[in-house]
């Protein structure tokens, strides 16, 4: 009987099956890319802190053999993420993408002068350590991998680029993000491992609903923002996701058309 790493060891055709892992699968984006990488056929691996949310995400999935692989992971955890690609491999056989996507916001609208070390540390933990774990282990195992190689695809921000007011720790860690987005991507170029980043902008989820009611700005007036179909963004994911190993989306820019962006401050 051909085994479940037998039967995935060629990936490269467009009908091969394709292995990935969606890190803050529970919610908002990395639910909905989740959802749409299931459709397409993917067989993925669903990570975050709440077992429960997990497998709200695995019911939305279309009904196809392979139910998603839920893994209760703190990124932020060293064994966690050691776990979690561990079971990736036994249940799979390979990796073909990771999307680093599980990050926090941090405490809202607190000024730098008074915010607690904690809350800065909880943010950098999450958002930068909990990459940096995640995209160490999908790098160990992608060079290990017949065939070699694979992708990773960092969750950015808008705030990669610009921040809000009052945001110093999500704006530094998406800031540190990019870096290692560059650094992952010159490191992994010997192992045919793509890296890429996209930066997203007012998607609609749980967490930008302060959005759409009022939003402090960088003059310091309340503006209501729009925000965008968080479909649409996952859709960009997947299109980065499916391109051919020698061709790779650096960065991405997924925003509301309208949103103060450009204008910021």
């Amino acid at each position: 009987m051909e085994t479940a790493a037998e039967s995935l060891v060629e990936t490269d055709g467009p009908d091969s099956p394709r292995v990935a892992v969606v890190t803050g699968a529970g919610s908002g984006i990395g639910r909905a890319v989740a959802v749409e990488l299931l459709a397409a056929g993917w067989s993925v691996a669903l990570a975050g802190r709440r077992l429960e949310t997990l497998e709200e995400t695995a019911a939305l999935a279309p009904l196809k053999e392979g139910a998603p692989l839920c893994v209760r992971t703190d990124v932020t955890s060293p064994e966690d993420v050691a776990a979690l690609f561990g079971a990736v491999r036994e249940r799979f056989g390979r990796l073909d993408l990771l999307f680093n996507n599980a990050g926090t916001f941090g405490p809202g609208g607190v000024p730098v002068e008074e915010l607690p070390y904690d809350a800065w540390r909880h943010v950098v933990d999450t958002n930068l350590n909990g990459a940096f774990l995640c995209a160490q282990a999908a790098f160990r195992q992608m060079k290990e991998q017949d065939p070699r190689g694979g992708r990773i695809i960092n969750n950015g921000s808008i705030a990669a680029h610009a921040p809000r007011p009052n945001s110093v720790a999500y704006t530094a860690t998406k800031h540190a993000l990019t870096g290692l987005t560059k650094s992952l991507s010159l490191d992994g170029r010997p192992y045919r491992i793509a890296v890429g980043q996209i930066d997203i902008g007012n998607a609609a989820t749980d967490m930008t609903e302060r959005m759409q009611s009022g939003i402090l700005q960088a003059n310091g007036e309340l503006a209501s923002e729009p925000v965008m179909d968080v479909a649409d963004v996952a859709r960009t994911v997947r299109h980065m996701a499916e391109l051919p190993l020698e061709a790779n989306v650096q960065f991405a820019t997924v925003l509301a058309t309208n949103m103060p962006y450009i204008g910021r401050g």
